[in-house]
């Protein structure tokens, strides 16, 4: 089954191209990478894909339902099963650890017995259950972005959408969460989009790598198998 599919997806900002026709399909459970220099619509997918912003032109497909064709959201970014890391993290200053993953759980309706208990189980997964009464200034860079990705997954999402997540950090606290990202991946299944223009950071993550440049895929290189298994270039 397709988790996330691109029909012939276009979007233009200031008369300025940033997708040109994009058409691809990511599998439920796939580790996709989009890779790519800065500005080539890596963010913009995401956006698109996430419902903050609408395609000019074509469709966008979520698990089997179209959530966006031309010109309009068909559902809404909160009613979408999608978890998302943005670049800054963006934190809630005034929240803490637990209230961010509260906050995240408010879609799901749970009881509150029931959202303690997935909040605590969350926490443990990423190893912050210490830190449930702290806010992110007492918090490591490491922490910060532990709890960011904790709260993507606190909703339980069955994508999670990564932009750029550990651009900031430094070499080896940068391998550290990427073994992270894969151990919960591993462990929870769901489908990982993830963006980065560092070419190392997509081969440790990806299963597979799309390369973008100039609001176009140029190349999909898979690796599970030798060398570039296929490759689309919008027309």
């Amino acid at each position: 089954m397709n988790a996330i599919v691109l029909h012939e997806v276009s979007k233009t900002f200031d008369n300025r191209s940033a997708l040109s026709r994009i058409t691809i399909s990511i599998e439920a459970g796939e580790r996709a990478v989009l890779s790519g220099p800065s500005g080539c619509g890596k963010t913009t997918m995401l956006r698109l894909i996430a419902g903050l912003e609408v395609p000019d032109s074509g469709s966008i497909e979520l698990e089997g339902k179209c959530v966006a064709q031309a010109g309009r959201n068909l559902i809404e970014p909160e009613r979408r099963a999608i978890g998302m890391v943005f670049q800054d993290l963006a934190l809630w200053p005034h929240m803490t650890v637990a209230q961010h993953l509260a906050f995240a759980m408010r879609f799901k309706r749970k009881s509150t017995i029931d959202g303690t208990e997935a909040a605590h189980r969350m926490l443990k997964l990423v190893q912050l259950e210490d830190y449930a009464h702290k806010k992110p200034h007492s918090l490591s860079g490491g922490q910060q972005q532990r709890l960011a990705l904790a709260r993507a997954l606190a909703g339980e999402p069955r994508i999670l959408l990564m932009d750029e997540p550990l651009s900031n950090v430094d070499a080896e606290l940068k391998a550290h969460l990427q073994r992270e990202i894969l151990r919960l991946h591993t462990l929870l299944r769901f489908t990982l989009l993830y963006v980065t223009h560092d070419a190392g950071e997509a081969a440790t993550i990806g299963s597979r790598i799309m390369t973008m440049r100039d609001g176009e895929i140029i190349a999909i290189e898979s690796q599970d198998g030798p060398g570039i298994s296929a490759a689309h270039r919008s027309t």
